[in-house]
């Protein structure tokens, strides 16, 4: 069995190219669920904003930083940790909320504000932590990885689609309130449907290495749900509020980081493991914590306090 840097996944310029458009279709969804209501409500919410933003583009990266310095991976696991824990959180993340009794409209405000942020905070994030760790750093360097160029990229799916449905939301509301669900739902399966693709694809590599990151990837997972809880109790938010930053700081969006990959790393071995089984743990493991908190009665906060 070769080492896992030195294997490439197979996904054909093809099939890239039309999971690069259902990734804009997913941004294009959430957009149409944006409202300019929506930022105006973190403004509003300042100490929780700044908690979930900081958590999400400051705490998570350099605390999987650390991580990979203590579990000690091989460098293109390191860089996929990294990479997932670059990533701006998936809308799935405002489902889960609901499911845990938090603060949706702070989740989907957040959601919003988060994936405008990381046009320009994921390129370079990624950029610093893998440029300065000491093995994975090695891979950047013979990749000769291009920062502007990832920014470009992220911002032709994760940008362009946004500003897109912001306008459809503003321009044509009725077509928007017809569609933005059927649409969402439809990128979403789209979405599994093409992780699942690339993993049934990839199958032999998959089970030959999916031991070597299960354990990192749920650890990373339990991390990034935890960062979420502890800064947001640091901000001494209410409970309803720290679910809700919990969920959006755990759930990351592994299907753009497999774009990435696929387009910048060839498909490197371990970040595609990686980023492939976080993408189905991490649901898995939200399902369980949302579930959890469905059956623990709000300690602070709630619809009414958030109202009053």
């Amino acid at each position: 069995m070769l080492p896992v840097d030195d294997i490439r996944l197979n996904f054909n310029p093809a099939s890239l190219a039309v999971l690069n458009v259902v990734l804009g279709f997913l941004m294009f969804g959430i957009a149409l669920d944006t409202r300019l209501e929506d930022f105006r409500r973190l403004l509003r919410m300042p100490v929780a904003f700044a908690a979930g933003i900081a958590a999400q583009f400051l705490v998570l990266p350099a605390i999987t930083f650390a991580l990979t310095l203590v579990l000690q991976p091989s460098p293109s696991i390191a860089l996929g940790m990294i990479l997932v824990a670059c990533c701006p959180p998936g809308n799935v993340s405002n489902i889960l909320t609901h499911r845990a009794n938090g603060n949706v409209a702070l989740s989907v405000s957040m959601t919003a504000v988060s994936n405008a942020i990381s046009v320009l905070a994921m390129p370079l994030n990624f950029a610093f932590w893998g440029g300065i760790h000491p093995t994975a750093s090695k891979l950047l360097t013979s990749i000769a990885l291009d920062p502007v160029q990832m920014f470009v990229h992220i911002l032709l799916i994760i940008g362009l689609p946004f500003v897109l449905g912001l306008a459809c939301v503003h321009h044509f509301p009725v077509w928007t309130e017809r569609f933005k669900k059927p649409l969402r739902i439809l990128s979403f399966v789209a979405l599994i449907g093409f992780i699942i693709g690339a993993i049934a694809g990839n199958w032999r590599y998959f089970l030959d290495y999916v031991g070597l990151v299960l354990l990192a990837v749920v650890l990373h997972d339990a991390l990034a749900f935890g960062t979420g809880w502890v800064i947001a109790r640091l901000a001494r938010l209410s409970d309803y509020d720290c679910r809700a930053v919990s969920i959006e700081v755990g759930i990351r969006n592994a299907g753009l980081g497999l774009v990435l990959i696929f387009s910048f790393f060839d498909g490197l071995g371990g970040m595609a493991v990686v980023a492939g089984v976080w993408g189905f743990w991490d649901i898995i493991a939200g399902l369980i914590l949302a579930g959890w908190w469905a059956r623990k009665p709000l300690t602070s906060g709630g619809p009414a306090a958030t109202s009053a």
